[in-house]
């Protein structure tokens, strides 16, 4: 188990995204979702994470069905809002205004059929308003007992201060991988100096990390990694040459490629915790299984060779997205 933050909710080292049962890496079979949701409580996860986005509120009555047999006392739900989509899906923009939190959040519970959430955040920061604002509404639901915790998502170093000084901040979720190590320069420093926890996504790079993707993979047209820079001609190249050299060490470790890449963001610090995207329970027990890694100083050198810091091609958006993150201002 680890803490997000000093003040924060305990959760298990691992934590499960659950954004592809609904939305954005092409089809989904919904009982096998369940399933696999299923799968991770047994084997002691206790993070799910979520967005109001996702799939239009689709994943959040995905976990609501999940949980239907479930204890809800057993479950830490981190839920992201503020994303405005059209009913063909095309991104709006985000709305952080204190109304828009208080909207949300009423529509979330519904959906969930719980009283509270655990952990809740913006899921970018919105220029129009400062951040200030939205983390001080989403404080008034903590004092109504709707919310537990705040947490922020893709946040740079300045606005996780601001944020912070009105309350504090549980956690901040940022991608996090070999392949996208950013959040190293700046903003992991001021989260510990600060007591915040990270929650990691896109530990295996949206699949690239994994070990199984293929250069032939064809990619449906509601796949955004169609459309993605690193999955895109001479990147995608270069990028899985990248996990070719860590089939090597992993070979030496008697695991697989997506358990070296998961356990070496456990290693990073207890104060983060990676969150895994699996969506059928093969995928699952294969991430779980990284919780068995222990990595030694050789095996983190033996990696880092493999794939240095930097060494990813392409962005790890588009354009129009990246523009959208305030970490990467």
């Amino acid at each position: 188990m680890r803490t997000l933050g000093t003040g924060g909710p305990v959760v298990s080292d691992l934590g499960l995204g659950c954004m592809g049962m609904s939305d954005l890496y092409g089809p989904a079979d919904e009982a096998e979702s369940v399933s696999t949701i299923h799968a991770a409580l047994d084997a002691g996860v206790t993070l799910l994470d979520t967005g109001d986005f996702y799939g239009m509120g689709h994943n959040e009555l995905l976990i609501r069905e999940a949980l239907r047999t479930r204890s809800r006392d057993d479950v830490t739900i981190s839920v992201k809002f503020g994303a405005q989509r059209d009913h063909d899906g095309a991104w709006l923009g985000t709305d952080g205004r204190p109304a828009a939190v208080k909207t949300s959040l009423a529509y979330t519970l519904r959906r969930l059929g719980t009283d509270h959430i655990d952990v809740y955040r913006l899921s970018r920061v919105d220029p129009a308003v400062p951040i200030e604002e939205t983390v001080g509404a989403i404080a008034e639901e903590i004092g109504k007992g709707h919310v537990r915790h705040v947490g922020l998502s893709e946040a740079g170093a300045e606005t996780i201060r601001r944020a912070h000084a009105v309350h504090p901040i549980a956690d901040v979720q940022l991608e996090y991988s070999l392949l996208s190590r950013g959040i190293e320069r700046e903003i992991l420093p001021v989260c510990r100096e600060l007591g915040i926890g990270v929650t990691a996504y896109g530990v295996l790079s949206r699949g690239l990390l994994s070990g199984h993707w293929s250069k032939d993979r064809e990619l449906g047209q509601n796949d955004f990694r169609a459309v993605s820079p690193r999955f895109s001609g001479g990147n995608l190249a270069h990028n899985l040459s990248l996990v070719d050299a860590l089939r090597a060490p992993a070979e030496a470790k008697g695991v697989t490629v997506a358990q070296l890449a998961i356990a070496w963001v456990l290693a990073r610090g207890v104060d983060i915790v990676p969150l895994v995207g699996a969506r059928r329970r093969e995928r699952l027990a294969e991430a779980l299984g990284a919780l068995d890694v222990t990595l030694t100083s050789e095996d983190l050198a033996a990696i880092e060779a493999a794939v240095p810091e930097g060494a990813a091609a392409g962005a790890r958006y588009g354009e129009a997205q990246l523009a959208l993150l305030d970490s990467e201002r």
